[in-house]
Order: structure tokens, then C-alpha cells, then sequence
């Protein structure tokens, strides 16, 4: 393993650092300047001027001992709406125009402004430039006739340009652009000036007819004609200019008239466009209320059927349960009740047999007896309503030697009759009336 020393490490780190520091330094001292601007360094910059300017490019700046500020290159505009200035005529003229101009780059305009303009606002250098302006075109039309001010429009922006900006160049600016719109005259002398070249030129085919008439009549009436004709076009001219400007008038007054017709429509449009959303928007609120109204109310309505449902379930489930009871009560009820009856018909049943002892047919035919009464009920009522002349009973003649079937069953029943009274009398029981009764002779049935 490679060691190094604290000290080796030390040597090597602060070394570094030291750059590192110096670097940044000189970048922080460093200033550059872009091509839109002009850096001004002032403060003791080492020569006879009282600041250094730089387009383009860098410089160090010093601390402590310098400072530096910038000047912007971008163009001002300013509008000079020039009345009532004197020409060489006396005459006032009103000259409109537009001036365009900015910081220049030039060396020693650059000192001016960097002088004069430093840290100054944009709106106090436009009107310090605009109270220049405004006395040098003042100058400029006081050395110029209306002529030459209206006719000669490349001379007059000539002498504006150099008048102007040798002005300006003494705060730091320079002229880019100079345009002037329509000038015009209180007196209205530029009008008469247009009167007066149309008055030359009648002027002028009036000298020529008169060199026409000592021509000849010939001439004299040719040139008569031409006259008229030239005077009729003046004046067709004058008419169709006098025209032409009413209807330029007239389609201007038009054109602001639908204007401001389209602008109150589109501001009617607007404000009842505004007063429909306004309507909707609460039309759209009173809905919604209602709406979370209504629906609460049917929530509170459906918790109630909920409920109400609820309980008249649980009322008929309970009546349910207690029916089913009440039901399965009574079938135990019968269950026992049959039970009852099947038990005592048990014992009874046991005890006619024991009664009969040896003969046990008596319990059968006991049991007859009891169905007899029944039997003979149900088949009275089934031939009741049947008219009989008489009975016959047919018999085979089958049986014994002692006779016939039937007649040996009468009389076998006849015989047990005794018995049978006998019988019941013992075990308490009375039989049918149909069966008669035994007397104390036993003689009689």
C-alpha cells in the first residue's frame, strides 16, 4: 500500500487552491460587452479621458479603483408635431414628423454620451433629444420658403439630417431616420401656390392664343377653342378634385360611422352575451340545488321504506313463527289427542276380549254391533228415497243338511242374541234396540 504524507498532500492542495482562487478572480474582473451595448469603465482608468468606452469585446475591471456601467444601443423614437413655425416668408407652417435615433458608436460621440447620458433613464434622454429636435427644425424652416420646404423635399430632409444631428452628436446620439408627413399652413399659401401654377398655365394658352389670333382668324378661333377646352379641363379638374375630396370625405365619415356602429353591436353583443352566461350560470345553481334537495329527500324517503320494510318483514316473519307454532301446537294436540283415543280403544279392546273369555267370536261380533247402527244409517239413506212392494231374498239353496245359507245365518244370529245381551249386561254395555231385549223369561225377543 502506497503512503503519502500530510504534508506532500498539503503542497500538492494548496497550490490548487490558489489557482483555483486566482481563476475565479479574474473571471469576476473580467467584463465583456455585446454588440448591442457600450461598456463604459470610469474611475481612474489611466489616461487624460474621463471614461474608457468599449464596443464589443472586454476589459478588466479593477476593484476598489474602477467601475463600469452600460450605455444600450437600441433606436428612440420620438414624434415632434411641429405648429405654427416661421419660414423665410413669415409664413407659419405645421410640420409633422417622426424622428428616429439612438446611441452612436462613433469614438468621440461615444465620450459624449458616456459623459452626458450615463445611467440616465430612456424617457430623460428622449426628451433631451426631443427639445434638440424640436429647436434645429425650427432653424431648418426658418432658412427655407414654403417652395423649397414643399417641393424640394430631399433638400429639406438634407439640411434636417445635418442640422440635427450635429446637435445631437454633442449629447451622444446620432440621427437613423427622419420622416415627415404632410405639412401644412395656417395662411393657406401652399393652396395658393397649386392656384397659381393653374393661373400660369391659363396665363401661359392665353399668350398663346394671342400669337394664334395674329396668325389668323383661323388660328385665332383654333386657339379660342383650345383655350376653352384647356380652361374647361382646369376647371373639370378643379371639380373632380373638389369631388374626389368630398367623397373621400364622405366615404371616411361612412367608413367611421359603420365602425362605430359595429363597435356599440359588438359591445350590445357583449353585454348580452355576459347577462346569458349570468342567467345560465345561476339558472345552472338553482338546478343544482334543487337537484342535491331533491336527492337528500329521497335518500331520507328510501331509508324510510328501508325501514319500514324492515319491520313490517320482521312483524310478518314473527307472525310466521308464531302461526308455524300455533299450527305445530295443534298437530300435537290431535297427535295426542288420537293417541288417546287409539290407547283407549286399546284397553277396551282388551278388556271385551277378556270379557268374552272363551268365546272370543263375541268380540267380533261386539264390533259389528257397534258398526251396525252406522251401516244400516247409510244404507237407509242410500234406497230412502226408493219405493219397495216387497223383498224377496233369493238363495241358492246351498248350505247344510240343516237348510240354506241364509236361513242358517238368521238363525245363528237369533241364537247368539241371548248370549250377547248376556254379555253386555255383564260388562255394562247396551246394545242396539234393533237387537230387542231379552225378558226374565227368555221366552220373548
Amino acid at each position: 500500500m502506497l503512503n503519502i504524507s500530510p504534508s506532500l498532500i498539503g503542497m500538492v492542495i494548496v497550490p490548487a487552491l490558489l489557482i483555483v482562487a486566482v481563476l475565479s478572480l479574474v473571471a469576476r474582473l473580467y467584463k465583456r460587452c455585446s454588440s448591442n451595448k457600450i461598456l463604459v469603465v470610469f474611475g481612474n482608468i489611466g489616461s487624460d479621458k474621463t471614461a474608457k468606452c468599449i464596443h464589443g469585446g472586454g476589459v478588466f475591471v479593477l476593484p476598489l479603483i474602477q467601475d463600469y456601467c452600460y450605455l444600450l444601443l437600441e433606436p428612440m423614437t420620438t414624434e415632434i408635431d411641429l405648429k405654427g413655425a416661421l419660414s423665410k416668408k413669415n409664413i407659419r407652417v405645421n410640420v409633422p414628423a417622426t424622428f428616429t435615433f439612438g446611441v452612436s458608436t462613433n469614438p468621440d460621440v461615444m465620450q459624449n454620451a458616456a459623459e452626458r447620458l450615463l445611467e440616465l433613464e430612456k424617457r430623460d434622454i428622449i426628451n433631451q433629444a426631443n427639445d434638440i429636435i424640436l429647436g434645429q427644425l425650427r432653424l431648418v424652416i426658418a432658412t427655407l420658403s414654403i417652395e423649397e420646404i414643399n417641393q424640394d423635399r430631399e433638400k429639406f430632409l438634407e439640411q434636417i439630417n445635418a442640422n440635427v444631428n450635429t446637435e445631437l452628436n454633442k449629447i451622444g446620439l446620432e440621427v437613423i431616420n427622419v420622416n415627415v408627413r404632410d405639412i401644412t399652413d395656417e395662411s393657406g399659401y401652399i393652396e395658393a401656390i397649386g392656384k397659381k401654377a393653374a393661373a400660369e398655365a391659363i396665363n401661359q394658352a392665353k399668350v398663346e392664343v394671342a400669337q394664334q389670333e395674329r396668325i389668323g382668324t383661323v388660328g385665332q378661333a383654333e386657339a379660342t377653342k383650345n383655350q376653352k377646352i384647356q380652361v374647361a379641363g382646369f376647371d373639370a379638374e378643379a371639380v373632380e378634385g373638389e369631388n374626389t375630396a368630398k367623397a373621400l370625405i364622405a366615404d371616411y365619415n361612412a367608413d367611421l360611422a359603420m365602425k362605430q356602429a359595429y363597435a356599440l353591436k359588438l359591445g350590445e353583443v357583449a353585454t348580452a352575451n355576459a347577462e346569458r352566461d349570468i342567467l345560465i350560470a345561476q339558472k345552472e345553481k338553482e338546478e343544482a340545488k334543487l337537484k342535491k334537495e331533491e336527492l337528500a329527500r329521497q335518500e331520507v324517503e328510501k331509508l324510510k321504506i328501508q325501514v319500514m320494510a324492515d319491520a313490517e318483514a320482521e312483524r310478518l316473519r314473527r307472525i310466521a313463527l308464531g302461526e308455524a307454532d300455533a299450527v305445530k301446537a295443534k298437530y300435537f294436540a290431535e297427535a295426542e289427542g288420537i293417541k288417546a283415543v287409539l290407547e283407549a280403544k286399546a284397553l277396551g279392546y282388551e278388556k271385551l276380549v277378556s270379557v268374552c273369555n272363551s268365546k272370543p267370536e263375541l268380540a267380533t261380533s261386539f264390533l259389528m254391533i257397534e258398526k251396525v247402527e252406522s251401516i244400516v244409517e247409510k244404507q237407509v239413506k242410500a234406497i230412502k228415497n226408493i219405493k219397495f212392494d216387497k223383498i224377496t231374498v233369493w238363495d241358492s239353496g246351498a248350505g247344510t243338511q240343516n237348510g240354506s245359507v241364509t236361513a242358517n245365518f238368521m238363525k245363528d244370529l237369533i241364537k247368539s242374541l241371548p248370549a250377547m245381551h248376556d254379555l253386555a249386561q255383564q260388562a255394562g254395555i247396551e246394545l242396539p234396540v234393533v237387537l230387542g231385549k231379552v225378558g226374565a223369561n227368555r221366552g220373548n225377543s
